[in-house]
C-alpha cells in the first residue's frame, strides 16, 4: 500500500508550548482512521499538519508523497478534502446548497464569474443524491438544520474527488437522529473501496462508524496508542489517554464507553 500520510517525529511549538511532540504516524491507501483525545490533546493541530495548512516546527510530514515545507501545497490541497467548523464558517449563508458543493471544484467559497463544465455539475448532483440533499439543492445554507449543513460540508469536501478526506468532528452539535443518520452514511462511505482514505476526528466512541479500520489516541500532544480499531478503542488504552478509568465495549457494530464504577469496599465489622 502507498502512503497517503507519513509523519516522522513531528513536533509543533508555539512560544514555549509544545502542542505536538514527536508524532510518528502513517496512513496508507484505503485505510480509515479514527483520531481521539481529550480537549487540548493536539487533534486540531495534527489535522492542520495533515491538510498542509501548518508546517511542523521539527520533524517531517509528507502528504501524498509531497513534503510539507518543501513543495507548493496549493495544488496538493485540492487532493485533500476537509470538513470542519473552520471550513464551514467560510461558506456564505446566502449560497445555495448546490452552489456550495459546486464551488469546491475551484477550491473557492461563493459563486463569482467562474464557469463549470457539465461533468462538474453532474458530479455535484450525484453527491447531493448520495448525501440526501437533492431536495435541498436550491435551499440557502443559512436556512439548513445543523445535520443538513454537516452533510453539505462532506459533499463539498468530496467534490474534487480527493485521495484523502479529513472529517473534523462531523457529528458535533447534532441531535441523536442527526448523529445516527450521519454515522450510517459515513459507514457506507467507509465501506466503499472507491472512497478516499479517511481520517475522522471525534470525541465519542459512539460516533465511530462501522468499517473504520484504525485508531490513534493523542494525549498531551503525544501518541498514546495507535493500531487496529479493536486494539486501540479498548478499556486500557482509552483509560490511559483520557486519564479516567473507562469500560469500553463493542456490540451490534458500535462502540460504547462509560466510566468504571469504583468497587465498594466491605463494611468493617464492629
Amino acid at each position: 500500500m502507498s502512503e497517503i500520510l507519513d509523519l516522522q517525529d513531528v513536533t509543533v511549538r508555539r512560544d514555549a508550548n509544545e502542542i505536538l511532540s514527536r508524532v510518528t504516524w502513517q496512513v496508507s491507501t484505503g485505510q480509515r482512521w479514527v483520531i481521539m483525545g481529550s480537549n487540548g490533546a493536539g487533534k486540531t493541530t495534527l489535522m492542520q499538519i495533515c491538510s498542509g495548512y501548518m508546517h511542523p516546527t521539527t520533524g517531517r510530514a509528507r502528504i501524498l508523497g509531497h513534503e510539507v515545507g518543501k513543495t507548493d501545497l496549493r495544488e496538493l490541497r485540492t487532493l485533500v478534502g476537509i470538513s470542519s467548523a473552520a471550513v464551514a464558517s467560510l461558506l456564505p449563508s446566502q449560497e445555495t446548497v448546490l452552489d456550495s458543493v459546486l464551488t469546491s471544484a475551484y477550491g473557492i467559497s461563493g459563486r463569482w464569474r467562474e464557469r463549470y463544465e457539465q461533468v462538474d455539475r453532474d458530479r455535484a448532483h450525484q453527491l447531493l443524491s448520495d448525501w440526501g440533499l437533492t431536495t435541498l439543492a436550491n435551499r440557502r445554507i443559512g436556512n439548513l438544520s445543523e445535520g443538513e449543513r454537516k452533510r453539505v460540508q462532506i459533499a463539498r469536501a468530496l467534490m474534487c474527488d480527493p485521495e484523502l478526506l479529513i472529517l473534523d468532528e462531523p457529528a458535533a452539535g447534532l441531535d441523536v437522529g442527526g448523529r445516527e443518520d450521519l454515522v450510517a452514511r459515513l459507514a457506507t462511505l467507509a465501506g466503499d473501496h472507491n472512497a478516499p482514505s479517511l481520517v475522522l476526528v471525534t470525541h465519542h466512541v459512539e460516533e465511530i462508524p462501522p468499517n473504520f479500520t484504525h485508531a490513534l489516541l493523542l494525549k498531551s500532544g503525544q501518541v498514546s496508542s495507535q493500531g487496529p480499531v479493536p486494539e486501540v478503542i479498548a478499556s486500557e488504552p482509552m483509560s490511559q489517554a483520557f486519564n479516567i478509568p473507562l469500560v469500553v465495549e463493542y456490540g451490534d457494530g458500535r462502540w460504547y464507553a462509560q466510566g468504571k464504577t469504583p468497587s465498594k469496599g466491605r463494611r468493617a465489622r464492629d
